[in-house]
């Protein structure tokens, strides 16, 4: 049987002998590995796509309301995914279901390509945006699922670091558009050739992931309603006040996120003029702003605990927001653009974390805020569009404001249970 080793090592060395990793050890890291590059190609893809929008929009001759529309097949796409990732994962364990997500995933990339370059259709670009939001928001959910395991492992916070590698991901994404701009590479072989990396990456890294009873990767060898009273039970956590309030903690955050990924390039060159090009840059500085956070966060949360962090965290994000809604020079701009950043960067992080604090359900809390979080990530942007039709896309972006004071007013339900005990 193909599962983890027990964790530790008792095996006794010479006094003078150079300490070894166990093969516990081993397998531990390659785990972890394995999650950190799954979040990596995961931010690649969603991001290579998202530094696209404003070509995409000029090459089908759409509007603001029909950019919107157009990112509705994502969205619809993704939510559909967020339902059934509990299912599928029940029903196929972790590795097949991750690789099923990202195949779909990477199909609907190169559909996008074609349907925008070899054959511009905005009715084929929904549907193949449709099959892509369904692969990312279910790879979504089990990765985080995946990472969260992992961390209560591993024994160290890693949870921001690994959102971290999703938004170096973002980083890498965003450059590699800006790039395939300056240099004119039609959406088609940009989109095809970052399918083809990302597909080639999971598909190779969930070897690496052990088989977990709990996530049904040894289902065959159990009876065949054995999956069912899984997802039946992992329905149950949606019972639970304290998980909603930390979900309304992500859906704020990952709004915040969400919102800047599909529209801040665009309200760069529609709101304050900025080029294509630059608008990319923008977005690039934003998801740079995300790493940087998600790279300190881990230190920052143990010496201020959660509760603190997260109520800077909205602090910053508005008053950046404010600054890019308002900013009357470039430069403005781009400060408010990291303060956004920074401000989004971990909410979604300790959420997760958070979900994870009771181990007897880590995997269905997990998977049940992971829902909450993708589904603001990725329904706030077409709602965004559709006010920013009516009023501007610059003030549909107050949404954003209200949304983050109340995940900061949301913030003292992800204190730890031993904290909250002794408070």
């Amino acid at each position: 049987m193909d599962r983890l080793p027990p964790s530790g090592d008792n095996v006794p060395r010479p006094v003078n002998a150079r300490p070894t990793p166990s093969p516990a050890r081993h397998a531990l890291f390659q785990w972890r590995n394995a999650v950190f590059a799954t979040f990596f190609v995961n931010g690649l893809g969603l991001a290579s796509w998202m530094s696209r929008i404003p070509a995409v929009r000029d090459r089908l001759g759409l509007d603001t309301t029909q950019v919107g529309l157009l990112i509705f097949g994502l969205s619809a796409g993704s939510v559909i995914g967020l339902i059934l990732a509990a299912w599928l994962l029940a029903r196929l364990g972790a590795r097949r279901a991750m690789t099923l997500s990202m195949s779909l995933a990477a199909a609907g990339l190169v559909l996008m390509g074609a349907g925008v370059s070899l054959f511009p259709s905005a009715p084929f670009v929904f549907g193949a945006l449709a099959v892509f939001g369904f692969g990312i928001g279910s790879l979504d959910v089990m990765m985080n699922v995946e990472g969260a395991a992992a961390e209560r492992e591993v024994g160290r916070t890693l949870m921001p670091l690994m959102h971290a590698c999703f938004s170096l991901g973002t980083v890498m994404g965003a450059l590699g558009g800006a790039v395939a701009s300056v240099l004119r590479v039609s959406v088609f072989w940009h989109l095809a050739f970052i399918a083809i990396l990302v597909l080639g990456t999971v598909v190779a890294a969930v070897r690496f992931l052990p088989l977990r009873h709990d996530l049904g990767d040894d289902a065959p060898a159990e009876p065949a309603g054995s999956w069912r009273e899984r997802l039946a039970q992992n329905l149950t956590v949606w019972r639970d006040r304290k998980l909603l309030l930390i979900g309304m903690i992500v859906l704020g955050m990952t709004f915040a996120e969400g919102s800047a990924n599909d529209w801040l390039a665009l309200a760069a060159v529609d709101g304050h003029g900025f080029s294509n090009a630059s608008g990319a840059i923008v977005f690039g500085v934003f998801v740079s702003a995300m790493t940087v956070g998600r790279v300190l966060g881990g230190p920052v949360l143990d010496r201020y605990g959660r509760v603190a962090v997260l109520r800077a965290s909205a602090a910053v994000g508005i008053v950046g927001l404010i600054l890019f809604i308002l900013a009357p020079a470039a430069w403005l701009v781009y400060v408010g653009t990291v303060l956004w950043g920074l401000g989004a960067s971990l909410g979604f992080p300790v959420g997760m974390s958070a979900a994870a604090d009771d181990a007897r359900n880590a995997a269905a809390r997990v998977s049940a805020v992971a829902m909450i979080g993708y589904f603001a990530f990725l329904v706030g942007p077409p709602v965004l569009g559709l006010l920013g039709d009516a009023w501007g896309v610059l003030n549909a972006l107050y949404v954003i404001l209200a949304l983050m004071v109340l995940a900061g007013l949301a913030a003292p339900a992800a204190r730890p249970a031993a904290s909250a005990a002794r408070s």
